[in-house]
């Protein structure tokens, strides 16, 4: 049957009615397959299509798309005659692709697209453990014919299909580094990502070998050493990982571990702490009774002696007395009565009681308080990737400067809101389809970055959340920053339970 080139060009490129794609499952699978594509390649001549062919692909970056040099064939047979569509998951358009390098010796090819950012992946490029469970994403052929109706159906945004099995080892085919495994794939799946369990690529589904007699088929993908080749050969920059994967329930059992150990050598701390103060308090207190008792022995020792002088003084003018020296002998008497007077009075006042620490000594000695939290600022400060604590799908993990400001002012522009001891701010980009959670705990010095792969739906919620979002620069003003925590919490509810991604960091004062 004859297809009009300008009514097929139209029904290829064209704004459809909208059609809601399947929200995506909060897994990190389902996170990657907002990324993967449907490659569909026309060839047309003279008004007539010859050729038709489709398959699948993967966003390596927002505008490029990894697939297998055979799902572009068609640009080889009739040259400047194919038209290249990409039908992205979720939406309600198609978009014109062009092929911009080519590797048919290892079946790669690299497209180009405008008009769209697509959510990108990441490529794993560490040790792939044999029997590990792998996931294939992508568009298989046989389920399309079971439920296409029309030529249509093939340019509506669907997300794609997903079988699973195991990673089954190495091999070399016709000189190339293939994944074999057994995950099921069937023609369409061609140039669509094998995953991991975190969603990272770690090849592109290439063949099949055809079961016979009963035979098992398996399936074999283009190995991540030779998309990395490729990608840099093409200079195409793209994410890597070489992390391995762990869950974020594994992370949240380390975190609580981390925390109650910290909490517990705080104890200790400030128990040992409180100790050393008790005993320098009773050291201090030892040392001022020995010093008070030694001047209070002083004094009574002074004042005995002033008596004895005194008494002399009487008995002297006693003396005087006798020889008829009245005058003289009064004269004693009266010094001798004033100096006995005042031994007296100097025995009676002498020091008495518990004695005063000096306050310099009694503050020392004093246990230390329990930390509060402080909105002083700590100010520029380098945060260092901490691998143990973090899951890696597809974000950077190099070293992060920030400048901590007062109150919550995280670089001087970006004001965080309170959360206990804790400040956050969370992110909901316009174009993006990633939410981050940025924390920061000033007591243990962490920066922690929790990201959240969502479809465009559930972006488009949170959008309208975000809009009531006011206070966006630093401000001192404690009611904006209350508001700022309110309706970030309304944004934290309509998140799923768990990121996908999580990233903690150790912050030291910077040079």
């Amino acid at each position: 049957m004859t297809i009009c080139y300008r009514h097929l060009i139209l029904a290829l490129f064209g704004v459809f009615a909208f059609i809601v794609a399947a929200p995506a499952r909060a897994d990190d699978i389902s996170a990657t397959g907002r990324g993967v594509v449907r490659v569909v390649t026309i060839a047309i001549v003279d008004d007539e299509v010859v050729g038709f062919g489709h398959g699948s692909g993967v966003a390596i970056a927002p505008n490029r798309i990894i697939t297998n040099a055979h799902v572009v064939e068609l640009l080889a047979r009739f040259p400047g005659n194919v038209v290249v569509g990409i039908v992205p998951s979720e939406g309600s358009k198609s978009y014109q692709g062009r092929v911009i390098a080519v590797d048919a010796a290892h079946d790669l090819a690299l497209i180009e697209i405008t008009g769209v950012r697509l959510p990108t992946v990441a490529l794993y490029t560490g040790p792939i453990d044999e029997g590990s469970m792998v996931t294939a994403l992508g568009y298989p052929g046989n389920v399309d014919l079971a439920t296409a109706k029309s030529a249509a159906d093939y340019i509506h945004p669907l997300a794609p299909i997903r079988s699973e099995g195991v990673f089954s080892g190495r091999r070399q085919m016709s000189g190339t580094d293939v994944l074999l495994h057994t995950a099921q794939i069937a023609r369409g799946n061609s140039g669509g990502p094998l995953l991991d369990p975190c969603g990272r690529v770690i090849g592109i589904n290439s063949a099949i070998t055809r079961g016979e007699e009963g035979d098992s088929s398996f399936a074999f993908a283009i190995a991540n050493s030779e998309v990395a080749a490729f990608l840099n050969k093409a200079k195409q920059p793209y994410v890597g990982v070489g992390t391995p994967c762990t869950s974020i329930a594994d992370i949240e059992k380390i975190d609580q571990a981390a925390e109650a150990e910290a909490a517990a050598l705080s104890d200790a701390t400030r128990r040992e702490a409180a100790s050393k103060a008790v005993l320098a308090r009773e050291a201090a207190l030892t040392a001022a009774r020995a010093a008070s008792d030694r001047h209070r022995e002083n004094i009574m020792g002074l004042a005995v002696l002033i008596l004895v002088l005194g008494a002399m003084a009487v008995g002297a003018g006693g003396l005087l007395d006798a020889q008829a020296l009245r005058r003289e002998a009064i004269i004693a008497w009266v010094l001798g009565g004033l100096t006995m007077l005042g031994a007296i009075v100097l025995f009676v006042l002498r020091p008495s009681g518990e004695p005063i620490l000096p306050q310099a000594v009694a503050a020392a000695s004093q246990p230390p308080a329990p930390p509060v939290s402080s909105t002083a600022p700590l100010g520029k400060m380098v945060c260092s990737f901490v691998a143990a604590r973090s899951r890696v799908i597809s974000s950077s993990t190099q070293d992060v400067t920030i400048d901590w400001g007062k109150a919550g002012c995280m670089n001087g522009r970006t004001q965080y809101a309170e959360n206990g001891s804790k400040w956050d701010r969370i992110l909901v980009p316009s174009e993006e389809q990633t939410v981050s959670v940025l924390q920061f705990d000033p007591a243990a010095r962490s920066y922690v970055t929790s990201r959240y792969f969502l479809s465009a739906e559930q972006m488009d919620g949170l959008r309208k959340i975000r809009a009531t979002v006011k206070l966006k620069a630093c401000s001192p003003d404690e009611a904006g920053r209350a508001n700022l925590a309110t309706q970030q919490a309304a944004i934290r509810m309509a998140l799923p339970a768990r990121p996908n991604e999580k990233i903690v960091y150790s912050c030291t004062p910077a040079p």
